[in-house]
């Protein structure tokens, strides 16, 4: 009995031992960088208990010594390990996709997912690998050609925004897109797009203040997602992820330049009636650099990516327009681009670094992060031309208004030998814009308690844009200085953002399938300040009218610098607001195949209140490989300090005349005496359904359909008549203006779409494919236009408020359709590769000048050309003099074709060749069918071409040279 009892005692005793459980703790890294992973899944696999990594990689879990750990996460190897006699366990995880680029964090605050498995369309763009392929020189023409409603467009023409690109998504507004760095909210710029541009009305990110070599991937997240990330989110969000790299040197040479034989100034019929350069113009020169190095032992880093950028001016203009005599000739007419002589790309000098740094402290579950950088622009561009034999009060006179020539400035054109033609001088002013852009973001995340994860930080940014107008004159200065003054400080403006946020985290696996629940606060303050330019580059000086023999008139003299005339003293502004917010955000995977998720987002702005938005978006597995996916959610966008605050008097040509426009605060007088109320948020209602498909391995399919309902958009109003008995008592004395716009809440409309997305990649031996194809097919809508009730009493008003012609400029925003295809095949060390793009077809309009016969205000024609100018209902002559037609500017659909080769030389030294646009592919002139004569020199940009996706430069012929270590 004793040795039974002694048996049994034994036999307990080692099971005790055997299913005692004890704490196992561990720590999980990548194989590669030995960097920590956060939201890594550890389960008994006997048992539905688990846990999941922090910050630091770190994980605790109760389990016996029988028992088989699982651990799990997303774009890695699943690994197994049996507890045995380990009580401190360490694994190093292996990637299990070919790219970890398909695993994203944005529009979700919980643990990192593939993207086809997202609720909502997140696009992912390595960067290196686009870049190298293409002499695009900048992140938003890169991202043109690889992301489905993707809008993007180079200005001519537009002062500011001819040194400054901004970007959207989905046909809305550049502000209407919120950018994020590292997940942290990015400042916008200082600038507003006025006149000539697009998106005019907008502010926007500076995407290209950042250097393309500090960046490892951006992921587009097109979808409304103001109730997760705030104001600004309502078309979408990119979020642009920095470089961790260390112990790696990567650098890119590249040169560019465009050939033109078509277009080039050079091979006009008259080369002299233009400004001219090369036949290589638009020469470019880029460096990009990028490394880091660890700091300590435990996966701290600092990575460091910095960039120079010169790009060369280019110039262009139809070789003949002679269209109405004889059509093919080379023979020169009298409708040359006569205000726009100097039309192309202005020059871009650029350069800039940005860090990410984080570094785990030791001992503790936190880590401290930090990232930011500093960019230098300075950009030259043309203004439009001004011409001695129409405008002679532009220029420098003595006292009887005759031409004070200034060689070095002015040119002529078919000058008669041993003689000065004044009828033929003219001279393009110059625009000098220098940017700068700082931004400095830094913070502590960690876990406390029962596995909550917590990210503490603060991002400040500044955008400062500077003018200064050059190799021009402010025709009003005294004799004896009027024609060496040649340089003028026009001020500027600039923007100030800081944000601070505190996130907080949990996930909890016992919940459903697992629950992630999130909630977090943000305060922002912004700051605005326009700072005027010196007193001569916008003051008058007596005396202020002469005669000029060459008009045979008197005239104003023409005040402040020409091209851009400086800012006045009443139009410096120092304005601030905050912004306090908080949201509440769940994602929940109600079973394997269910997931769900919520948010919702409360905000208060100091000066116009409280805004409110939610967000409910869904994923259902139907099969394995096939995703259904959808989304509603309510979104704002709150109107900008820039917006609110800007005003400036500026010169545009407006029906073939120079004027001055003041575009006047939406706090002036002027605008209550208009009836212009005070700005309020932008609202939306956005929709979304699509799927994302994986038929085979390595061919993924994702279809993605919006509906985006827009109310109380911001846009300019039209251009009313500063000689309004109503608006005159608070218009500005001098200069002489013409007429005054606003800001407005004005517009609803509705954006509707599919974007399509199709990725296939295949390696077999010493050879691969890879193929993408992105595609978007839109229409905008405007449904209302919101008409202040003392603007709104008969068509004239109403279209003087939001005329036909900005009515279509909203609507092409972005093309109807737009295809691209990435195609690259590689064997050995060569790699051959394709970028085809289609751009759909646009509409624009002219501001008119003929009048129908008998027609009225509100009939076809019947704008008349006493009203021209106001761009409603625009028509022109026709060429052969029978009558008037609309005055559209159609852009058919096109498409560019791009070419690469590629040559690995060493292991680590690329060289790549490639020819983009190999067809010299132009959009349409913009000019009316059959009325090109009448037509000619009154669009957009004045020049031939108006500003679309798919640029007017022609052929670029390119090369790179990478090296990475």
């Amino acid at each position: 009995m004793r040795k039974l009892l002694l048996l049994s005692g034994i036999f307990l005793l080692s099971s005790s031992l055997i299913f005692a459980q004890s704490t196992i703790t561990g720590k999980i890294t990548d194989i590669k960088t030995g960097a920590a992973i956060s939201g890594v899944s550890i389960k008994i696999k006997s048992s539905n208990k688990g846990t999941t990594t922090d910050n630091q990689g770190l994980f605790k879990i109760q389990a016996n010594a029988n028992d088989v750990i699982e651990i799990s996460a997303v774009g890695y190897k699943t690994q197994t390990v049996k507890v045995g006699a380990q009580s401190d366990i360490t694994i190093a995880l292996e990637e299990s996709l070919t790219d970890l680029g398909e695993v994203v964090v944005t529009g979700n605050r919980g643990l990192p997912r593939v993207r086809t498995e997202s609720p909502v369309p997140v696009d992912i763009v390595k960067l290196n690998s686009l870049q190298q392929t293409t002499s695009a020189p900048n992140l938003e023409s890169q991202l043109n050609m690889a992301v489905p409603s993707f809008n993007y467009n180079k200005q001519s023409g537009a002062d500011g925004s001819d040194a400054i690109d901004f970007a959207s998504l989905r046909g809305l507004g550049y502000d209407q897109t919120l950018v994020l760095v590292n997940g942290k909210r990015r400042h916008l710029s200082a600038f507003v797009n006025e006149f000539g541009t697009r998106g005019r009305g907008n502010s926007g990110t500076d995407l290209n203040a950042i250097p393309e070599a500090a960046i490892d991937r951006v992921e587009i997240l097109r979808d409304g997602a103001s109730a997760q990330y705030g104001s600004d989110a309502i078309a979408g969000v990119i979020n642009i992820i920095l470089k961790k790299d260390v112990n790696k040197l990567y650098a890119q040479i590249g040169v560019s330049g465009y050939s033109d034989p078509t277009y080039n100034t050079l091979n006009n019929v008259d080369p002299s009636q233009y400004y001219t350069g090369t036949n290589i113009d638009g020469r470019t020169l880029k460096i990009d650099l990028n490394y880091g190095l660890p700091i300590g032992k435990n996966g701290g880093f600092i990575n460091i990516g910095a960039n120079f950028l010169t790009i060369g001016k280019t110039f262009r203009a139809l070789p003949d327009t002679n269209w109405s005599t004889n059509p093919g000739s080379k023979k020169v007419a009298p409708y040359i681009a006569e205000y726009r002589r100097a039309f192309g790309d202005g020059s871009i000098t650029s350069g800039g670094a940005m860090y990410n740094l984080e570094i785990p402290i030791v001992g503790t579950k936190t880590t401290f992060y930090s990232f930011g950088g500093y960019n230098y622009k300075h950009s030259n561009v043309y203004a439009w031309t001004r011409n001695f034999y129409d405008h002679p009060e532009k220029y420098p006179t003595d006292a009887n208004g005759n031409l004070l020539f200034v060689p070095s400035i002015m040119r002529v054109f078919d000058p008669t030998p041993g003689s000065l033609d004044t009828a033929n001088v003219y001279y393009n002013p110059q625009e000098d814009v220098y940017i700068k852009d700082v931004s400095f973001a830094a913070g502590i995340r960690g876990t406390v308690g029962n596995n909550w994860d917590w990210d503490l930080s603060n991002v400040i940014g500044y955008n400062n844009f500077h003018y200064y107008g050059n190799k021009t004159f402010n025709a009003t200065l005294p004799e004896n200085v009027v024609a060496t003054q040649n340089r003028f400080d026009d001020g500027g403006f600039d923007f100030l953002q800081n944000t601070s946020n505190l996130d907080v985290s949990r996930r909890f696996n016992s919940i459903a399938h697992g629950l992630t629940f999130s909630f977090g606060l943000e305060f922002r303050y912004e700051n605005y300040q326009i700072f005027q330019g010196e007193e001569a580059s916008y003051a008058s000086y007596p005396p202020t009218q002469k005669y000029y023999p060459i008009t045979g008139d008197t005239r104003d003299v023409a005040s402040g610098s020409q091209g851009f005339p400086g800012f006045r003293p009443t139009d410096v502004v120092n304005a601030s607001r905050t912004n306090v917010g908080g949201y509440l955000e769940g994602s929940l995977d109600v079973t394997e195949k269910w997931l769900v998720d919520g948010a919702l987002r409360l905000e208060n702005y100091s000066d116009f209140g409280f805004v409110n938005t939610y967000k409910f978006a869904t994923r259902y597995k139907l099969t394995d490989n096939f995703n259904l996916r959808g989304s509603v959610s309510t979104g704002f966008r709150a109107p900008s300090l820039q917006q609110i605050n800007f005003s400036n008097i500026n010169t545009n040509i407006v029906a073939g005349s120079l004027q001055y426009i003041w575009l006047a605060p939406n706090t002036s007088a002027v605008a209550k005496a208009a009836g212009i109320p005070p700005l309020k948020q932008e609202t939306s209602v956005n929709y979304s359904l699509g799927f994302a498909w994986k038929p085979v391995n390595n061919f993924t399919v994702t279809v993605d359909g919006y509906l985006i309902k827009l109310k109380n958009r911001i846009i300019f109003s039209g251009q009313f008549s500063a000689s309004d008995s109503v608006l005159a008592p608070y218009i500005p004395a001098t200069p002489p203006l013409n007429s005054v716009q606003f800001f407005a809440n004005a517009v609803n409309t509705t954006n509707e779409g599919v974007d399509i997305v199709l990725e296939y990649s295949k390696r077999w031996g010493n050879k691969g494919i890879k193929l993408l194809f992105a595609g978007n097919i839109q229409t905008i809508t405007i449904d209302k236009i919101n008409i202040p009730a003392p603007l709104n009493d008969n068509y004239f008003d109403r279209q003087t408020f939001f005329s036909t012609r900005e009515q279509a400029f909203l609507i092409a925003s972005a093309p109807h359709t737009k295809f691209s295809m990435n195609l690259e095949y590689d064997i050995n060390q060569f790699a051959i590769g394709t970028h085809l793009t289609y751009y759909g077809k646009l509409t624009t309009q002219g501001y008119g000048y003929a009048t129908a016969a008998g027609a009225q205000p509100g009939q076809p024609g019947g704008a008349g050309i006493s009203d021209a100018g106001l761009g409603y209902d625009p028509y022109v002559e026709l060429d052969n003099g029978t009558g008037t037609v609309p005055e559209n500017f159609v852009f058919n659909p096109k498409m560019t074709t791009d070419l690469y080769l590629s040559y690995k030389i060493t292991k680590n030294v690329s060289w790549i060749i490639g020819v983009d646009n190999i067809f010299n592919v132009h959009p349409d002139i913009s000019a009316t069918a059959g009325a090109k004569s009448a037509s000619w020199g009154d669009s957009e940009s004045g020049g031939p071409f108006d500003a679309v996706q798919m640029g007017y430069n022609g052929t670029r012929l390119w090369t790179n040279l990478v090296l990475h270590f």
